[in-house]
């Protein structure tokens, strides 16, 4: 099996790192700094606090700002994982439909919702596969990949159909990679848990400039956090999403307490002065909860506060 990652950054840079340790043939789409960086190969400081070094031999590098790609690549590909910031979604699934042959699937592990059909309109939603993920991981400035703790993988398709040839065999080589991957009936679900982690998690502290577990140190922070995910609970709820039963503060408890040490892709984004992904976090909730009636005014004012950020820095 073939498998290109579109936005090798940081979790796409963990995933290929996995993925060269098994027999799949493995191609890496990137561009920019990273590309650069990548042409030396792959530097990932696992969680156990071990090195690895995946060289460049390992794997094929495409540079996306360098034109179209040549027709050796062209429909070469099984599968290909979106990896890359929502933003860059168009893009990507452009060149995803170039390099998936005719019967491969695309796999979106990005945040907030609607990648998945943004993806379908260029490849059609049968050959679509969402995706959610816990594993985390941030790129420091040298390059490296730095995958700061292990969870797992769900994947699906968008309307709970069960896996294809294609799709199981993915699954398997997910698994042998050592990413804990699940199938699932219900990916939209997952989907919406993630976005409920991440609307109570990433502004937050990208904002106040704390890793994770200072949410628990800072009560004042914790019941923003609540309150937000709390909004995004009830619109995925309105939206007919089956979230079952669920306790959001132990839940929410649990992630905080998992990745505590971690520092949101928000903040890190911040720091270097980059758009983040508050569009399709909050500005997400927001957006579905003015189409189902619903007021969201924490997710509102985490969005002003953003943006209001990034435009401070624009401007410098």
């Amino acid at each position: 099996m073939r498998v290109a990652i579109l936005g090798t950054g940081a979790l796409g840079g963990v995933i290929a790192g996995c993925l060269a340790d098994t027999g799949a043939g493995l191609v890496c789409v990137s561009r920019g700094r990273t590309a650069e960086i990548l042409e030396g190969g792959l530097t990932i400081f696992t969680p156990e606090g071990t090195v690895e070094m995946i060289p460049r031999d390992r794997y094929v590098l495409i540079d996306s700002q360098r034109g179209p790609l040549n027709e050796t690549m062209c429909k070469s590909c099984d599968v290909a994982i979106i990896a890359g910031k929502a933003d860059s979604t168009p893009e990507l699934s452009s060149i995803a439909e170039d390099i998936v042959s005719e019967g491969g699937v695309v796999v979106s592990i990005q945040n907030g919702l609607g990648n998945s059909g943004i993806i379908a309109s260029r490849v059609g939603w049968e050959r679509v596969v969402g995706g959610s993920t816990t594993h985390s991981a941030w790129r420091d400035s040298e390059g490296g990949v730095h995958w700061t703790s292990r969870g797992s993988m769900s994947i699906g398709k968008m309307d709970g159909s069960d896996p294809n040839p294609t799709e199981a065999e993915f699954v398997s080589l997910l698994d042998e990679a050592g990413l804990n991957p699940t199938w699932s009936s219900d990916i939209n679900k997952e989907i919406w848990r993630k976005l409920m982690i991440n609307v109570a998690i990433n502004p937050i502290c990208a904002i106040a400039g704390i890793r994770n577990g200072g949410l628990l140190e800072i009560p004042e922070l914790w019941i923003q956090s609540l309150e937000a995910m709390r909004e995004a609970e009830n619109v995925a709820r309105a939206s007919g999403v089956d979230l079952g039963a669920m306790n959001i503060e132990d839940y929410l408890r649990k992630v905080v307490t998992a990745t505590s040490e971690n520092r949101v892709s928000m903040l890190q984004d911040l720091m270097a002065g980059r758009k983040t992904e508050i569009d399709v976090i909050c500005g997400a909730v927001i957006s579905k909860g003015e189409e189902l009636g619903i007021k969201t005014p924490r997710n509102e004012v985490l969005l002003a506060l953003v943006r209001g950020i990034e435009m401070s820095q624009n401007h410098d």
